[in-house]
């Protein structure tokens, strides 16, 4: 009895799709063989998943394995499982499908691929693509295939140029044989039948498939002594060894986050670890999880004990890798993890996730958002959930990664004000929660002071924190140029408003009217004498030892902020200070006394220049001309 053959005609638009389908949806020519093993691995979760209900299904072949054949002298690559199989219908419905179907519906998907960057990963398997990325580095593609519990197989064919033949066939086992004839190598291409480049691409993207991916490899094994030739002394003559050709598994199939919780040891997951992260240190805490239900997904989260040296180099990937039924999809998964977390590596496996037809790129649709809501909740509940040394640890190593989130995140702004940490003017060194500093709070403090700047000693002993440190108001001090833009998201904090103790009115003590009356027109001359550096000469509300700081108003740019942007390159708008003088200090009298009996008094001009520069140094800053303000000061010393 005749075969049952086919012959279906590519149309027009369909050759063009397929051209677009090997030239462009892959980036990386190797993905074919993901593609192709992901298919194989699909196919034996689905035979042992309907055997559960159907008795004899699996027949007596229960080693369940996904074999690689490579002939380099044919140039040829097949790829073999012995799950489910298709029958004809199948293979029609499921492999030939752009063929059946036309352009319309892959069309469709593709113009609302364009439009809203999403589609389901229903129509990667609709439509075939990945079995068809074949096409990218193979001449021609032959798919035998035999259904479990039928008689009958079924061979594919095409050269993915025109048209496709499907013919019942011949086939003794169960599953599906994929047979590649490869494309001649062009000069730079990877070759596909060499063993460690399939070696590398399976390591890479498929390692963790939990059925063993097999290939016959070449060995040296060691000659049987019985074998071997003798010289009378009984020594070996010639080769102890000898060329073999054996079966080895190429993946390791440990995807420990698939298993329970209990099942794995502390070993386990730190080699884990060590094998995604890159690192050897072990890590600081991990994460497992496992979500079923309307959003089902597995995570293994790791938090490392260390910062990498590239933490903050802008070109530096996030550390989660994407993997869809234990098949690697992608690194550096910035959809499921914001930019504040990327230090955090570990693997998410998501069956139903969307993917776009390369399934390289992740979409942004509702199911990757809400797992990327709850992957975030889950890490804050484990971050809130450490002891104080480890956390203190974790901050030091992180917490300038984590502020970028009161910045960039106000879904979780809150959540994450909860976890900074600070050290401040009363914790002697240690680091202290906003939590903490408020509940210190005496009754008579109604804001939470903080103070920004590149140098911890020079901050603890600015001239501006004074007046705040005679209140025994505590004061934040902040040296991350991250916290510059934190204290313009985090405006409050447990109905306590942060106030920068460099700008605007502390309001600590009112104004003696009659002093400021007194120096009203003195300070009105320096202002005239300075008007090139400051816009203000005001009596200060910070001071009560030194003479003199700078300070600004409440929406002025800090000094740390100007220093930062002009030491980045940028240009920032002019940003004069105010100049706050102390009227209960000695000097301001003598200045006094000399502004009322000459005004012209060349010294009274030397004078000003050093309230000024006094207030410069004060804050850390440099001054514009160091030598004058050395003979200054070595004359007023001198009494000259």
């Amino acid at each position: 009895m005749a075969e049952k053959t086919e012959t279906h005609e590519f149309k027009t638009e369909v050759k063009q799709l397929l051209n677009l389908i090997v030239n462009s949806l892959y980036s990386n020519k190797e993905i074919f063989l993901r593609e192709l093993i992901s298919n194989a691995s699909d196919a034996i979760d689905k035979l042992r998943f309907k055997a559960q209900t159907e008795e004899g299904l699996q027949e007596d072949d229960t080693e369940f394995e996904i074999k690689i054949e490579r002939d380099a002298i044919k140039n040829t690559l097949t790829v073999e499982d012995n799950g489910i199989g298709m029958t004809y219908d199948e293979v029609l419905d499921n492999i030939g499908t752009i063929a059946k179907s036309g352009t319309n519906g892959f069309l469709q998907a593709m113009e609302q691929l364009n439009k809203d960057d999403t589609i389901t990963p229903e129509l990667i398997g609709q439509f075939g693509v990945g079995f068809y990325s074949s096409f990218i580095v193979a001449e021609k593609v032959t798919l035998l295939t035999k259904a479990a519990g039928q008689e009958k197989a079924v061979r594919w064919e095409s050269h993915g140029d025109g048209e496709f033949t499907i013919t019942e066939a011949q086939k003794e086992t169960r599953g599906t044989v994929i047979s590649l004839e490869l494309k001649k190598k062009q000069e730079g291409d990877q070759d596909f039948t060499d063993e460690w480049t399939i070696r590398q691409i399976v390591k890479q993207h498929s390692d963790f498939v939990a059925y063993p991916i097999v290939m016959e490899v070449e060995k040296d094994e060691p000659i049987p002594e019985a074998e071997q030739l003798k010289d009378k002394d009984g020594k070996p003559i010639g080769e102890t060894t000898r060329k073999v050709i054996k079966e080895e598994t190429l993946n390791s199939m440990k995807a420990i986050w698939s298993r329970n919780k209990k099942d794995v040891s502390d070993q386990d997951y730190e080699e884990f670890y060590r094998h995604i992260g890159h690192d050897w240190n072990p890590p600081l805490e991990k994460l497992h999880l496992k979500l079923e239900g309307t959003t089902e997904y597995t995570a293994l989260l790791y938090i490392p004990s260390q910062a990498p040296f590239d933490l903050f180099n802008p070109e530096s990937k996030h550390g989660v890798q994407l993997y869809c039924k234990r098949v690697f999809i992608m690194d550096d998964c910035q959809e499921l993890m914001p930019e504040y977390f990327r230090f955090v590596k570990g693997v998410v496996d998501a069956p139903d996730l969307n993917l776009n037809v390369s399934r390289e790129i992740l979409q942004q649709d509702l199911l990757v958002r809400n797992i990327r809501r709850n992957l975030v909740k889950k890490l804050f509940d484990l971050l809130n959930g450490l002891e104080q040394e480890p956390y203190e640890k974790f901050w030091q190593e992180f917490g300038a990664v984590l502020k970028v989130g009161v910045h960039t995140d106000i879904e979780n702004k809150n959540k994450i004000a909860d976890l900074l940490r600070y050290k401040t003017t009363k914790s002697d060194g240690q680091w202290k929660s906003l939590q903490q500093y408020v509940k210190d709070m005496p009754p008579d403090q109604k804001e939470i002071y903080y103070i920004t700047g590149e140098n911890l000693s020079a901050l603890i002993n600015s001239p501006l924190l004074e007046q705040l440190k005679s209140k025994d108001f505590e004061v934040l001090l902040m040296t991350d140029p991250i916290d510059e833009w934190v204290t313009q998201a985090l405006t409050e904090f447990d109905g306590k408003k942060l106030k920068s103790a460099e700008k605007g009115d502390l309001d600590l003590d009112k104004v003696d009217e009659d002093k400021k009356g007194k120096y009203e027109t003195l300070f009105k001359h320096i202002r005239v004498k300075l008007e090139d550096t400051i816009k203000e000469v005001r009596p200060s509300t910070r001071l009560t030892d030194s003479v003199a700081c700078l300070s600004g108003n409440n929406y002025d740019m800090s000094g740390y902020m100007e220093k930062i942007l002009k030491s980045a390159g940028q240009a920032t708008p002019e940003n004069k200070r105010v100049l706050e003088l102390n009227m209960t200090h000695p000097v301001m009298d003598k200045i006094n006394g000399m502004f009322e009996a000459d005004k012209k008094d060349p010294k009274l001009d030397d004078y000003i220049h050093l309230l000024l520069d006094l207030a410069v140094i004060g804050e850390g800053g440099k001054l514009d001309d160091p030598a004058k303000f050395s003979k200054l000061v070595g004359d007023l010393m001198a009494g000259i």
